[in-house]
């Protein structure tokens, strides 16, 4: 049997409530022991991590693959090659592809495309309605036969009440997430930036932080009453963070993620008028911050989340108003979250590691797999991490085919030293 010892390792595992200086032992692909004094069989590799943190494997609830219809901007191959090089061996990628994936046989291309790869875990989301146009359920149950773990129109809201009504009450027997992106496009509109202040300095089209309020008070009553599980996407503002503090103390089946460019940089960097940092929803204010921060320290947020949006070169360099909505992520995010919130002190380094793996893992019901753990008889995927070790997020450390992010220049702590899945090393 294959076997692979890392010993002298600080292992940290949130699931497990494990931080200690030990072992890890792997036979055929699956965690055998863990902790101090395992020792390794005759015949196995034997890896020295030198006092480094080893971490379950992150798992990112939000990326845009491109594929199929926009490879130009990234594809399944490329996308993967970011997601294990920042640390993430499990990732669910948005339906909002061309054709959208709301159908078995664009399910299963991406999951063929997937395993050529053979990089990380790969998990389709597919399209809550057809063609994400918000007029028809989606086949849920053969979407779900297939492969997909959560159904999600992101990229677009679903406006029409009864049709997210419906959908809410599927996720009782589906077992899987409602995924939402809230946003009001009524209110929306044309809008390139947060409306405030700073859009009224620069006379851009403002997107109010009600726009994505009111949506999240509906889907928050509709969750109520139908008793669905209802997963809400990047959120942004002071308020709506409030909103789900509160369903969770009254019990609603909710969770939610957030992401690092809306707790790292807030509207004001839009006075630079570059396009890196045009996202939806928009980067919002201080006090937006704060209470993003507040919410990941108080358990309000259950996952740090990518939302890893590739585009082209000609997608971003243009004037505000016609650049695309979106940033990459998957390789600033460890760095940026050690930085900005553990560094910061805002959260423990294990919270930290909880809110990329063991969090996003339960809210999408992958821990049902065995993974975001090193539990014995688990899935043998983690990373190994120097968390003093400095970055510079320059287009050689980005593995992503597309550069559009707003963190370029940073210096940040956190190298990624290897990622592993099912033991197979593959960063």
């Amino acid at each position: 049997m294959s076997s692979l010892l890392v010993k002298n390792a600080r292992i940290l595992d949130p699931g497990q409530k494990r931080d200690e200086l030990g072992s890890l032992l792997v036979i055929e692909g699956k965690v055998a022991a863990v902790g101090a004094g395992v020792e390794a069989p005759e015949g196995a590799e034997i890896l020295d991590a030198g006092g480094k943190l080893l971490t379950p494997g992150l798992v990112d609830l939000h990326v845009h693959f491109r594929e199929p219809g926009q490879t130009a901007k990234e594809n399944i191959e490329t996308g993967s090659r970011a997601a294990v090089a920042g640390g993430f061996t499990s990732v669910c990628a948005m339906a909002n592809t061309k054709p959208v994936n709301d159908s078995v046989a664009i399910t299963e291309l991406m999951l063929a495309r997937a395993a050529k790869a053979n990089l990380c875990r790969y998990f389709p989301i597919g399209a809550v309605t057809r063609g994400m146009e918000g007029e028809e359920l989606a086949d849920f149950g053969t979407l779900k036969n297939a492969g997909c773990v959560a159904f999600s129109d992101d990229g677009k809201p679903v406006m029409n009440a009864a049709i997210m009504r419906r959908a809410l009450k599927y996720t009782e027997w589906l077992d899987v997430p409602i995924v939402a992106h809230e946003e009001d496009t009524n209110l929306s509109g044309k809008g390139v930036m947060n409306e405030g202040a700073v859009s009224a300095c620069l006379g851009c089209l403002g997107i109010p932080s009600a726009a994505e309020e009111v949506m999240v008070a509906r889907d928050l009553v509709l969750a109520e009453y139908t008793g669905g599980h209802l997963h809400l996407a990047h959120l942004s503002t002071k308020n709506s963070l409030a909103m789900v503090r509160e369903a969770k103390r009254k019990g609603l089946r909710v969770t939610c993620e957030v992401t690092p460019h809306h707790f790292a940089l807030t509207d004001r960097e839009l006075a630079k008028f570059d396009a890196n940092y045009k996202m939806n929803p928009p980067l919002r204010t201080q006090a937006d911050i704060d209470a993003i921060l507040e919410a990941l320290a108080d358990g309000t947020v259950d996952a740090i989340a990518t939302d890893h949006a590739p585009h082209t070169w000609d997608d971003k360099e243009c004037e505000l108003p016609i650049a695309s909505f979106g940033v990459i992520g998957l390789e600033t995010a460890l760095p940026l979250t050690l930085e900005l919130l553990v560094n910061r002190k805002v959260i423990s380094l294990a919270r930290a590691i909880e809110l990329l793996s063991w969090g996003p893992a339960q809210a999408f019901n992958l821990h049902k797999q065995g993974l975001g753990t090193l539990a014995v008889g688990h899935p043998a995927d983690f990373l190994l991490l120097d968390p003093q070790a400095r970055v510079a997020v320059d287009r050689a450390f980005i593995q992503s085919k597309s550069f559009n992010t707003p963190f370029k220049g940073w210096d940040l702590p956190g190298k990624v030293e290897g990622t592993w899945i099912g033991g197979r090393k593959v960063w």
